[in-house]
């Protein structure tokens, strides 16, 4: 079998950077292939603004904000992302993702394009996949039925789920799979792995994902969407690891040269933390993004990225304290090995 079927990672993700100018204008991503992106999350860099997230599920103009708990808005005009390309996206001159003279990251994943009804749970889904890429965005409706169950497309047990209700003011809920099943977390927050049954303390299968009654992720006649991940060899991890408080931090191997890691320490209250590879072109990098805030980017993240894994500096609470337990999701810039068998990176 292959190492990775995945010899070009950005194909379906890829970071880019641009500074706002307050006109409507077109976002070109500049990796190695073209980029036909259907989940985009934007961010200023310098200003504290809002996280922005659309998708092609829910449609343009559409946002939702990482680091508040508000209902779903729709941008009027031509302000937000009005437009899903081939390789980027139309970006209107409102001032959360467009403001003059601020800059921006945009991160971008690749799905299924149009989405299709799913039947394979209790609740019909519409779900968006791309079974390479384990990724797929899914829309549906609460029923308040516990033990609800939800297709999600991937044909494996997705091992990341982030879910957030459309319709009312509510928490980004995260599974992972190394928190388990019966635990949550929030992306828009910086609390603890907590017990929760949000979904029915049941793990998720390669068709579907359960639900309990509850308001995180069924309540009745509210709309919700869910980002779904599954490990592919090469191209993605979420995994954990344990921090060691030291300059020589806890190598993490992840089969792969990061290009893209978000982090959390679950037991105690920190923030979530992204760094990639496109805002930090050496090592350490150090520019931080946080998505349950709307601060400036930061310089104090640390992270050596090597061709199989990562490493975190220095005693960086919200990466690397002693005894730590931290979770994260990673994608890459090149698998440490491609489907030939070849190795990729030198470094």
């Amino acid at each position: 079998m292959a190492y990775t079927t995945i010899d070009d990672p950005s194909v379906y993700f890829q970071t880019v950077l641009y500074t706002g100018n307050e006109q409507v204008r077109n976002i070109t991503f500049g990796g190695s292939s073209d980029l036909d992106v259907d989940w985009i999350w934007l961010k200023s860099r310098s200003g504290s603004g809002n996280h922005h997230v659309y998708d092609t599920v829910r449609g343009t103009q559409k946002h939702l904000r990482t680091n508040l708990t508000s209902a779903e808005g729709t941008n009027s005009g031509t302000d937000g992302v009005t437009a899903f390309g081939s390789d980027g996206f139309t970006v209107g001159a409102n001032t959360g993702s467009n403001e003059n003279n601020i800059t921006y990251a945009g991160w971008g994943w690749k799905a299924g394009g149009s989405a299709s009804n799913n039947t394979d749970g209790s609740i019909t889904s519409s779900v968006s996949v791309d079974t390479t890429a384990g990724f797929s965005i899914v829309s549906y409706q609460g029923n308040a039925t516990a033990g609800a169950t939800i297709g999600h497309g991937l044909g494996t047990a997705p091992h990341w789920i982030i879910m957030k209700d459309r319709s009312n003011a509510r928490d980004f809920f995260v599974f992972h799979q190394s928190t388990g099943a019966t635990n949550r977390l929030k992306l828009n927050a910086t609390n603890t792995s907590a017990s929760s049954t949000f979904i029915n303390d049941t793990a998720p299968t390669s068709s579907v994902y359960a639900v309990d009654g509850g308001t995180a992720g069924n309540a009745s006649g509210a709309n919700y969407i869910a980002y779904c991940f599954a490990e592919k060899k090469g191209y993605s991890k979420f995994g954990s690891y344990k921090g060691n408080g030291d300059n020589d931090g806890t190598f993490v191997y992840t089969g792969f040269k990061p290009a893209w890691i978000m982090q959390k320490e679950t037991g105690n209250t920190r923030d979530w933390t992204i760094i990639d590879n496109t805002r930090s072109t050496t090592n350490p990098g150090n520019n931080r993004l946080v998505p349950n805030e709307a601060h400036v980017e930061a310089t104090n993240n640390s992270t050596d990225f090597y061709s199989n894994g990562f490493k975190c500096r220095q005693n960086q609470s919200n990466t690397n304290s002693s005894n730590g337990d931290y979770i994260y999701m990673a994608f890459a810039e090149n698998p440490f090995v491609n489907s030939e068998g070849v190795p990729v990176n030198a470094k």
